[in-house]
């Protein structure tokens, strides 16, 4: 196996990948390996493949826009799921209307693609949308979660994000309710900072355990150093969502060079016993921006159902449980 250079042997350490350069990482696992989708191209999404999480072999296109497509530009935040034998990617992108960004689904029979286009746009109600996770609960029943987005007018000025969710048909293509606000930026380390003015939570991706449904989400804006990750609970899928008292889960350490962590997705190691969050942080502290690195550390349960991180790392830290050495 060859861990990152430096990192002794039965370790790992962050960022991982290499070279690999992506934004909204989010990692599907199927059939005993793990592929990365992310922010990534300027007319689609590229695609890369696992066995560990550290190491990864890029598969190329695995959506990418077609003479006549909907979508023309600002292609972001990829994620797949496996439903009902087939696999959804849901994206946001925009038409170059001026109308904003809209969410899009498109369809596959396998998890490298070809994706194409099934509804696009998709749960089109006028606003400007980003960011659409897909959640499939205990009893078959589908969601998704979503950004609203925009800019207040103010004063001051500032961009906004607020997170929505909705439950879906069965086919997913149309809504069963209407929107339900879930959080938006009411917490002080959500405050803008003077440089971005962005009063935005977005990035929520749902999970489920001991009974209880967790949401992580990234708060301020992925540009600026303070982007960070935090969760909330709540006992249904649609809420009302409580947000955690100690958040930010994970937050930038410039000590250890790690700026605006943020974007997550939540793996398992290879046997199951330990849960990652999968997160890009930027590549380079002093320009934070656009050119982010994809990251892994772990993520506990706590007493209380508290949800821990350990990270965020640049350390080395022990393989993933199940890793072979």
């Amino acid at each position: 196996m060859s861990e990152r250079e430096g990192a002794p042997a039965g370790t790992y350490a962050n960022p991982v990948g290499g070279s690999l350069r992506m934004g909204d990482p989010f990692v599907l696992q199927h059939g005993g390996r793990y592929y990365l989708y992310g922010t990534n191209a300027s007319d689609g999404f590229r695609a890369w493949t696992s066995t560990d999480l550290v190491n990864w072999q890029e598969l190329g296109y695995v959506f990418r826009r077609a003479e006549g497509s909907w979508a023309q530009a600002n292609f972001w935040a990829p994620e797949v799921m496996h439903y009902r034998g087939r696999f959804y990617l849901a994206y946001s992108a925009d038409d170059r209307s001026g109308k904003g960004f809209r969410l899009c689904l498109a369809v596959a029979e396998r998890p490298e693609g070809p994706f194409r286009d099934l509804h696009a746009p998709w749960l089109d109600r006028g606003w400007s949308s980003i960011d659409a996770h897909l959640f499939i609960d205990d009893d078959g029943a589908p969601y998704v979660f979503f950004d609203k987005v925009g800019v207040n007018p103010g004063p001051p000025k500032e961009l906004f994000g607020i997170i929505y969710g909705m439950r879906l048909t069965e086919d997913l293509a149309q809504p069963a309710g209407e929107p339900v606000l879930c959080v938006q930026a009411d917490q002080p380390w959500e405050e803008p900072d003077p440089k971005h003015n962005s009063r935005c939570d977005e990035g929520a991706l749902v999970f489920k355990h001991a009974g209880r449904y967790y949401m992580t989400f990234s708060g301020g804006h992925y540009a600026s150093p303070r982007y960070a990750i935090g969760y909330a609970t709540a006992g249904a899928p649609l809420g009302p969502w409580q947000k955690a008292a100690d958040n930010p889960l994970l937050a930038a350490d410039p000590a250890a060079g790690v700026s605006g962590p943020g974007h997550s997705s939540i793996a398992r190691s290879p046997d199951g016993s330990e849960l990652f969050l999968v997160y890009h942080a930027h590549a380079d502290p002093a320009r934070p921006g656009g050119n982010r690195t994809v990251n892994i550390d772990r993520l506990f349960f706590e007493a209380g159902g508290r949800l821990r991180a350990v990270g965020p790392t640049r350390t080395p830290q022990p393989l993933p449980s199940g890793v072979p050495l």
